[in-house]
């Protein structure tokens, strides 16, 4: 991680190097907290955060789920991630809204504890960094629906993914798959999947998996271009029998699948469809595409 000067916590910017909590906070205990992920974007009009709005309201709503009243409305919340970004000047990176409950009481139950809030931002490249993936079907599972609010980004739901990544390692895989409950293919450790079959795309149907915002964002350009795209339980077997499969989030963007469990996908090679939503994903979030123009905010 590249540090850089500002962070902001609670409606104030603070220097990087004092922006500091208390070892008993209670997420830091529990997990209790929410957070989003998003990139911004050199563009001929200056930096660009993609897909700000959407970004801010599942943060408000994963907050809410777990009992956490924000301080903060979603304009407020907005504008601080702008003023953010311009705090530091940079052109591109990455965004990190975290909210948590803060130091006061431990035990299960956080009403007592207060609410806080931090936006940080910082130069990021590739989390995946390959033109292609190998990745193996994880032994651990993605949460069950009846555990959780499964369509909430809460802090504690990543453990899962860490544990699958701890499997991986030592190994030629990039990334992990989750199973869901059912056996169907749920998400990647930080990711949404799809596949592609005569030119149809499918992706997993919500409902156990993160409704990522990068998935939406594909979906809706898909059908825009022409595609026709299916929302629907997917198996294993059906996934390596596809002609493409590819992973999505605002991390990994659009990275294609080459392996699953050691079985290629297709012929091995980026498919077509693939190469036509990455190369669309990549020029709409650097302003190259004024069909999705929309989806980015300029921060002047």
């Amino acid at each position: 991680m590249i540090k850089t000067e500002t962070i902001w916590h609670n409606g104030v910017l603070k220097p990087w190097e004092q922006d500091t909590t208390h070892v008993l906070t209670h997420t830091l205990h529990y997990g209790g907290g929410a957070f989003e992920g998003i990139r911004f974007y050199n563009t001929a009009k200056g930096p660009a955060i993609f897909r700000l709005e959407p970004h801010i309201d599942r943060l408000i709503y994963s907050s809410e789920t777990i009992g956490m009243k924000l301080p903060y409305s979603r304009d407020e919340l907005c504008q601080a991630v702008v003023d953010t970004v311009k705090s530091n000047g940079l052109d591109s990176g990455y965004i990190r809204p975290l909210t948590f409950f803060g130091y006061s009481e431990l035990g299960v139950s956080a009403k007592n504890n207060p609410v806080e809030i931090i936006i940080a931002n910082w130069p990021w490249g590739k989390y995946l960094p390959h033109d292609m993936v190998d990745i193996k079907v994880s032994k651990y599972r993605r949460i069950s629906p009846k555990s959780t609010v499964i369509d909430a980004k809460i802090c504690g739901h990543y453990v899962g993914g860490i544990l699958s990544t701890i499997e991986l390692q030592d190994t030629h895989y990039h990334e992990a798959l989750f199973l869901d409950h059912e056996d169907n293919i749920a998400e990647g450790a930080g990711e949404n999947f799809f596949i592609v079959k005569d030119n149809v795309l499918s992706t997993p149907s919500l409902g156990h998996i993160l409704p990522g915002i990068t998935r939406a964002t594909i979906i809706e350009m898909a059908k825009h271009y022409g595609y026709q795209v299916k929302e629907e339980k997917i198996t294993i077997e059906q996934a390596l029998q596809a002609d493409e499969a590819f992973f999505c989030g605002t991390a990994v963007e659009v990275t294609p699948i080459k392996t699953i469990n050691d079985q290629t996908i297709g012929n091995g090679q980026i498919g077509k469809v693939t190469q036509f939503i990455k190369t669309t994903y990549e020029n709409t979030v650097r302003g190259k595409n004024p069909d999705f123009e929309h989806y980015l905010t300029f921060v002047k």
